[in-house]
């Protein structure tokens, strides 16, 4: 089946415990895995090339067979069932997860279960991986319980209710009974398991997700959404070290036909920061706190970079992978991102921010408080350094140095919240100096950044572009959402920014031609930014309409088609999802008249 005729868009559902991701195609398909981790080499990879990347599925032998997948209710298990002439059957996926026993309940796992509902389905076991990025020989030692290799390097084993051979024959079969199939990345072999220890685990993994939701608050308004959202962030996010994936993948086009394809299997300073404070929103600020552990051992190992790999490896080479055909024939598709050693200004004042959500917790502060303050002595010292000096921006351009305004914006973050930080942790005569120093900054950014002219915040000093990134100042608190500037800026960016399925991030011409899709964490941005600014029913109704566009499985990639509304680049997307939520908690918190303030601003 091509990827044309299997739809243009991202209609999968995503599994995973942290310690391991799939993409799973309403097909049954899992159309991406890569081992032994989410950055690791990927073993399905049909996501990329429909020819040559392999995948895992079952395939109805009935013609006009369907199927419709859906998660089982507060989890991040994926129900998909198939309907079919010889009759229909439930495919349940999932990876273990049993939290009380700590990372070790998160192995590098993934179990699929079969389950005939009505009728004697007949089916095929269609198990095709291609090791190492279809680099590699698939090379399978036959076992009676299933089957075992390798891929580039990693053992994995695959056993199931079916013999080593009923698994590579892909014969037609009659499903009288459950199937069962767990698939793992280990080294020893482990006791053979059996249907009871799948429904086993199957069981305490969706007590376990919905235990983990319980305890979220939602805030009344999207609910179903935010739930969605905060569970996609939790299976991004490594039980290991605290890492944070920006996306489970790697070079999903931003636009179809154009060279804008990523890896965005790492973890971005940015976009986990924007995590913490969305789930400490959600009542959940000690989640935070392993993120903040894994930021200060790599920010004590050299000088501070956009993004590492999952364990903080720093050396992140970009490489473009010739073999596969990409996404809908879009090319390159590259592993690795050279964003890694870019000069990006904003991070010092993410890092702070993260630091001020998570002391806001006087539980939290205590036992770390010396530790805690070194990095934020670092953080503000690196960004009165970064003050007034070009860097290549939020969007990481390629080539593009300037002065741009969110970045000083957040240099300026650092300094003020990290006097406040620093007045909590009793050092007054450096909250003191560092106060008097961001009124100074403040000042002039907000007149260097704001073109009266143009009546709108614009990209860069001495420029006159807009920027979706701006949308952000309010939340910062730089500038009050009912400023005179701010509420003009709003206006203007609704008459160039603002499209019919989304937000641009900037219109101009940057590396690689005009941008020709909507940003969606931006879209995102833009509701919360007028709720900030008390256009609330415009919120609610720009928000409604941009959560239609979500995919059946309520998830979303990082862009929309600005003509179609078609969902495109990296997915699951971490930012788009923390986007919703704190969107969702502003819109939610204007409409019942309460303080939309996050921790920092």
């Amino acid at each position: 089946m091509s990827a044309l005729e299997r739809g243009r868009g991202l209609p999968h559902g995503v599994i995973g415990n942290g310690a391991i991701t799939a993409i799973v195609h309403p097909d049954t398909g899992i159309d991406w895995l890569c081992l032994p981790r989410l950055d690791g080499p990927s073993l399905f990879g049909r996501l990329l090339d429909a020819r040559a990347g392999g995948s895992f599925a079952f395939e109805s032998t009935d013609e006009g067979a369907s199927w419709e997948a859906a998660y089982v209710q507060g989890t991040n298990v994926l129900r998909t069932e198939v309907r079919a002439a010889s009759g229909s059957f439930e495919v349940l996926d999932f990876a273990p997860w049993r939290p009380e026993e700590g990372p070790e309940g998160s192995p590098v796992e993934l179990v699929r279960l079969i389950r005939p509902l009505a009728g004697v389905p007949r089916l095929r076991v269609r198990f095709d991986p291609r090791p190492d990025y279809a680099r590699g020989a698939f090379e399978p030692e036959l076992r009676i319980d299933g089957l075992s290799f390798r891929s580039a390097g990693t053992a994995v084993q695959l056993e199931s209710s079916l013999s080593g051979d009923e698994l590579l024959a892909g014969d037609a079969t009659e499903l009288h009974e459950p199937a069962w199939f767990r698939l793992s990345a280990r080294e020893s072999r482990a006791p053979s398991a059996d249907l009871a220890s799948v429904e086993s685990d199957l069981d305490a993994t969706v007590r376990a997700w919905r235990a983990w939701t319980a305890g979220l608050e939602t805030g009344g308004f999207a609910d179903a959404e935010v739930l969605r959202s905060a569970l996609c962030l939790k299976l991004l996010a490594s039980p290991s070290t605290g890492a944070t994936a920006a996306a489970a993948t790697t070079s999903l086009p931003e636009a179809i036909g154009e060279e804008r394809t990523w890896d965005y299997r790492f973890c971005w300073l940015r976009d986990s920061v924007f995590t913490v404070e969305a789930l400490r929103r959600l009542g959940r600020p000690a989640e935070g706190r392993a993120y903040l552990e894994f930021v200060l051992r790599v920010a004590g190992e050299g000088t501070l970079q956009p993004l590492y790999g999952l364990d903080g490896e720093r050396d992140l080479e970009e490489l473009i992978l010739d073999h596969l055909d990409g996404f809908l024939g879009t090319r390159p598709v590259r592993i690795g991102n050279a964003a890694a050693l870019q000069t990006q200004h904003d991070l010092m004042g993410e890092i702070v921010l993260a630091l001020r959500t998570l002391l806001t917790d006087e539980d939290l502060a205590g036992d770390r408080a010396g530790a805690w303050f070194g990095l934020l002595e670092r953080m503000v010292e690196k960004s009165l350094e970064a003050y007034l000096q070009p860097d290549l921006g939020i969007w990481e351009y390629r080539d593009q140095p300037r002065v741009y305004l969110f970045s000083q914006a957040m240099c300026w973050a650092a300094v003020h919240h990290g006097a406040a930080l620093a007045t909590r942790m009793g050092h007054h005569a450096r909250a003191e100096a560092w106060r008097a120093r961001a009124s100074e900054m403040r000042e002039v950014i907000l007149d260097r950044g704001f073109d009266p002219a143009l009546g709108m915040f614009v990209q860069a000093f001495d420029e006159e572009n807009p920027d979706a990134a701006n949308l952000l100042l309010p939340s910062i608190g730089i500038v009050d959402a009912r400023d005179g500037r701010f509420l003009s800026t709003i206006e203007r960016y609704r008459e160039l920014l603002v499209q019919d399925h989304g937000v641009m991030r900037y219109l101009h011409s940057d590396d690689f031609g005009e941008p020709a899709s909507t940003f969606t964490v931006c879209s995102f941005w833009w509701c919360e930014a007028l709720a900030q600014a008390g256009e609330v029913e415009e919120a609610r109704a720009r928000f409604d309409a941009l959560i239609a566009r979500a995919n059946p499985v309520g998830l979303f990639s990082e862009d929309l088609d600005a003509q179609s509304g078609e969902l495109l680049g990296n997915f699951p997307q971490a930012y788009t999802h923390i986007g919703l939520i704190h969107a969702a908690l502003t819109i939610g918190a204007a409409e019942r008249g309460e303080s939309w303030s996050r921790a920092w601003a």
